[in-house]
């Protein structure tokens, strides 16, 4: 009872005098009784945490999504989770304003400004961009510049916080004035898309907060005005008045304000250059919102004159041509970053250009299309043809077009089978592949029992190629291209892969050729010229190169498939080498080679890829390919570095040209025939008719009547 009373909280009673002996107490010797009202309350106690403890346990088992989940819950509760989230929502909007609108963008031209391109002589041969200038300051302009501004585009906008109900519905009404204050117009252009949509509008007033609370109004009206779009290609007060007016804003007087003011709400419909009286309809408009604002009398809106339009500014160049389209990502990369204007010289060499502007231009082209790169060893891209019209179709086939390479692929195949150890007299098999389900045949059905790789590679043997990838494997092929730069997918163990049937660009494929040219790959196409490599960089540029025994190799086979091959058409008095190809169904023809310190790719095709009227590689693309090179390197080329040079103490004999004393006659003998400025002589080698020309730009070989070829898988 001890341990019961003291529970129990009370005192325990004096001692009862003992019962009578043999009979028992029927009470309590401590008292009256227990204390029932006392026990009641702590059972209940008891109970309510008992009860507690079952609904927290009941609620732990609810999902958050159900109604009893947040029942009974304690105001203290929902205050602490209702601050944490508003802070946190607080801390997640300040970040994302911080990444998708930083201040600093504002500071930056919303166009890209203005850049000229000049040809490696200074020659310019394309403007593109936007006519911008150095930023304007609000304590450097005079009152009667800015507040037209303000009358017509937010006359609140020195008392508001970047969103103006009264101005917006103003604006309803009235129809004078936007709806958007200054704030959201430079946070729109600044930061968002033109769309127009509920959601772009509750960004752009998101966005005008954030500008008010970080920026004064000052700083605010000067990002806008350094800014806006004021038509004909100009952005920003100070380029606007400039072009308009040539004057700077300091000095504008205030009838040239106020029209400049009222371009910004349709510059391209307001621009006085072309639509004098629709501006100055608008000016009068934002005249008489001075007069409404209380920055005009209406003596002095009545006194302003029209102002005279003074534009100097006379663009006579184009606006891009397909060097300048190529050049320009690259321009922007290398130009600072800023408001002024910049001129930068490219590589383009405009003797060069001029001269492949004309070759093609008279090639018998019909409808088909051309495109023509030519480079340096290094990658310069000194000069490049895209089509034969740019006007009516600026799409780049020399960088864009993605077409089948035909048989100049064949250069891969045959320099994968020299790095793995064949030499050019190695041979392989020239007869018909009669098994498998790829069955490619040569070109005019002709076959023999075996040709060394310089006979194959020279007369485009199509079953030796297959024959010759089969044997290296066409992971050391890719290999080989990928090692040249080659970019574009190829598959793996196609045996069609062997005659050019994976896609790229001329650009591409000619940087390729770069790179046996100089020895030196993968080489890059660029517009601009480079720093010189200092010898830590050399170290680690990540190039390779042929070894003198592997480079010797290939140059033999693309030597020989020039003088002896299908690339007779493009021979030349220096040493030149090169490689003709031809797609399925003659859909593109090709000739890719170099000379002197110039490689050049030549291609011809019709934009729909269908077939060209019997046009192949050796054909049209070399013969354009030979007329771009004798005048480019002229009657004295320029000499390859490492090219043998003539014995002067022996007799100097033409290269690449076989004794004519040598040329076998035909059955009917050899014909001479004069045409022209020269002579020509027909006859045979090798049952292959032949013309022989002698004119003043040396000596040529050229194919006579040939019978339409076959295509090139």
């Amino acid at each position: 009872m001890g341990l019961l009373d003291s529970f129990l909280g009370k005192k325990r009673a004096a001692a009862a005098p003992a019962p009578h002996g043999g009979f028992y107490a029927l009470h309590d010797a401590y008292g009256d009784g227990p204390d029932y009202d006392a026990w009641d309350a702590r059972l209940d106690a008891v109970e309510q945490r008992y009860a507690e403890q079952e609904a927290l346990e009941e609620r732990r088992r609810q999902k958050w999504w159900h109604r009893a989940y947040w029942q009974g819950r304690r105001r203290r509760w929902w205050a602490v989770r209702i601050v944490a989230a508003t802070l946190a929502l607080f801390i997640a909007l300040v970040a994302w304003l911080a990444i998708t609108a930083p201040l600093s963008r504002s500071l930056e031209p919303i166009a890209p400004p203005e850049i000229t391109l000049l040809a490696s002589d200074g020659t310019p041969i394309a403007r593109n961009g936007a006519v911008v200038d150095r930023p304007v300051k609000v304590a450097d302009l005079p009152p009667h510049v800015i507040e037209p501004f303000l009358a017509i585009e937010d006359r609140r906008f020195y008392s508001h916080w970047g969103v103006d109900p009264r101005g917006i519905a103003r604006a309803a009404l009235t129809g004078v004035g936007g709806g958007s204050t200054i704030t959201q117009q430079l946070a729109k252009f600044t930061f968002l898309t033109p769309e127009r949509s509920l959601t772009r509008k509750a960004r752009e007033a998101l966005i005008a907060f954030w500008l008010e609370a970080w920026l004064t109004k000052d700083e605010i009206l000067e990002r806008y005005l350094s800014n806006a779009y004021f038509g004909d290609n100009t952005y920003g007060l100070r380029a606007a008045s400039l072009h308009y007016f040539y004057r700077h804003p300091e000095k504008l007087k205030p009838e040239q304000a106020a029209m400049l003011a009222g371009l910004l709400q349709a510059p391209s419909r307001y621009a006085p250059t072309r639509n004098f009286d629709r501006a100055k309809q608008r000016m009068e408009l934002v005249v008489e919102a001075m007069v409404a604002s209380g920055y005009l009398t209406p003596a002095e809106a009545a006194a302003m004159p029209v102002p005279r339009i003074d534009s100097r500014r006379r663009n006579e160049l184009p606006t891009g041509t397909y060097f300048a389209d190529w050049a320009l990502p690259e321009a922007r990369q290398a130009a600072e970053a800023g408001y002024a204007a910049q001129t930068l010289t490219t590589t383009l060499d405009s003797r060069l250009q001029g001269i492949a502007r004309r070759v093609t231009a008279r090639a018998p082209l019909g409808s088909a299309q051309v495109a023509l790169v030519a480079m340096r060893p290094n990658g310069e891209v000194v000069a490049m043809i895209g089509g034969k019209d740019y006007g009516r179709s600026p799409f780049n086939r020399a960088t864009q077009a993605r077409r089948q390479p035909g048989s100049t692929f064949k250069l891969f195949v045959y320099l994968a089978a020299l790095r793995s150890g064949m030499g050019p007299e190695h041979r392989v098999a020239n007869t018909p592949i009669e098994t498998g389900s790829y069955r490619p045949r040569n070109a005019r059905g002709t076959y023999s029992e075996s040709l060394t790789l310089e006979q194959a590679f020279a007369q485009s043997s199509n079953v030796a190629a297959v024959r010759l990838l089969d044997q290296v494997g066409s992971e050391a092929v890719i290999e080989t291209a990928r090692d040249l730069g080659i970019t574009a997918p190829l598959a793996e163990g196609d045996p069609s892969l062997a005659l050019g049937t994976s896609t790229m660009t001329l650009m591409e494929l000619t940087a390729a050729y770069a790179g046996v040219a100089a020895n030196d790959f993968p080489v890059e196409p660029h517009a601009f010229r480079r720093a010189e490599e200092g010898w830590f960089d050399w170290l680690w540029n990540g190039r390779s190169s042929l070894s003198s025994r592997q480079h010797a190799n290939i140059e033999q086979l693309l030597r020989a498939a020039v003088n002896r091959g299908t690339g007779r058409a493009a021979m030349l008095r220096a040493p030149n080498f090169g490689k003709t190809g031809t797609s399925q169904d003659y859909r593109d023809a090709l000739f890719v080679g170099y000379a002197g310190d110039l490689v050049v790719g030549v291609w011809v095709g019709n934009d729909d890829n269908s077939p060209l009227a019997g046009i192949t590689g050796g054909g049209l693309p070399a013969r354009i390919w030979r007329d771009f090179m004798v005048q480019a390197l002229g009657e004295a080329p320029v000499r390859r570095r490492g090219a043998p040079r003539p014995d002067p103490s022996g007799p100097v004999q033409p290269q690449d040209v076989p004794d004519l004393d040598a040329l076998p006659a035909g059955a009917a003998g050899p014909r001479l025939r004069v045409e022209g400025d020269g002579v020509v002589i027909s006859t045979d080698i090798e049952g292959l008719p032949v013309d022989v020309r002698i004119d003043e730009s040396g000596l040529g070989l050229e194919p006579r009547e040939l019978e339409p070829q076959a295509p090139q898988p």
